[in-house]
């Protein structure tokens, strides 16, 4: 089978493609027949900042071709998505049953991809905030597959006033299209403050900005990979607080709530409240692309790969 790897950290030219064995489903596990892969912005920064090379995970969607000892809920024939967390980007993938959910028959592979791993982050950095009604909310990073469903259902929960920090002024037409009531720029001096909450996917340096842009007792949570640091005192006298929010954590430690917000996730889709937004298809030996693409914060929406 095709996979792409890496063998140092840096940039999208140190991935590469190779033709190795397919691997095999262990106990509680599933191999599938990848039809598409969700690029993220964690997996970019591993490949580009990690200490050492590792073979990354993502999210992919496929068809079970077979089952590790010990699986029940599925069987092959099945199509599924899920998290992978080792050799993503390939043609086939293995994936743990906890980590994994079917695939409506009314659905494609990539929309799903672009659906369900990010969705669910949106959903749980939305609940995570305990947004009322009325609220103000600045998405950052909200052109990314994430951002994109993050303001949906901000808009769908009622916040009087919806506002979109981007990265370039080209992206702003999309993200008001997606419900934005008002678009900034990170550079911008004004961010419009104040906000009862920030659903931050960005952090790093644009972590402090944010903090500072927050209401009394406003909330930000914090789901992206590029960390960043606060000063206790922008809290304080803010009365503010501050959330992390990691969707791996609820997979695995509360799976009644994960699987109700994935059916909540569907219905809402099916309904027409939450619409996905895919940038591009790209083949995988395309990869380093598809990386450049994230880096340079050029996609509008999700990137995918499709073996």
């Amino acid at each position: 089978m095709l996979r792409i790897r890496h063998e140092v950290n840096g940039g999208p030219e140190v991935l590469f493609a190779e033709e190795v064995d397919r691997p095999e489903a262990g106990a509680g596990e599933v191999l599938i027949r990848v039809e598409a892969i969700g690029v993220t912005l964690p997996t970019v920064r591993k490949v580009r900042e990690g200490s050492e090379p590792i073979p990354f995970g993502g999210e992919v969607t496929g068809e079970i071709v077979a089952t590790g000892a010990g699986v029940t809920a599925f069987g092959v024939g099945d199509r599924v998505t899920g998290l992978c967390f080792a050799n993503a980007y390939a043609e086939f993938a293995v994936l743990n049953t906890a980590m994994t959910s079917p695939i409506p028959d009314s659905a494609t592979a990539v929309e799903a991809v672009a659906l369900v791993r990010s969705g669910l982050v949106a959903r749980g950095a939305y609940e995570a905030a305990r947004m009322e009604p009325g609220e103000s909310v600045l998405v950052t990073a909200a052109a990314s597959a994430v951002g994109t469903l993050a303001l949906q259902y901000a808009k769908a929960g009622g916040a009087a006033r919806v506002v979109a920090a981007i990265s370039s002024a080209a992206k702003a037409d999309f993200v008001r299209g997606l419900g934005a009531d008002e678009v900034i720029l990170y550079e911008d001096a004004d961010w419009g403050a104040p906000y009862d909450v920030i659903l931050d996917g960005v952090g790093g340096d644009l972590l402090g900005p944010a903090v500072r842009a927050l209401a009394t007792g406003g909330r930000l949570v914090a789901f992206s990979s590029g960390g960043g640091t606060v000063e206790a005192y922008e809290l304080l006298v803010r009365g503010a607080s501050m959330i992390g929010f990691q969707m791996r954590a609820i997979a695995t430690g509360k799976p009644e709530l994960y699987d109700r917000w994935l059916r909540e996730l569907w219905q809402m889709h099916a309904a027409g409240t939450l619409r996905i937004a895919v940038h591009e298809e790209i083949p995988l030996n395309g990869a380093a692309r598809a990386h450049t693409l994230i880096e340079q914060r050029r996609n509008f929406g999700k990137v995918v790969l499709v073996p």
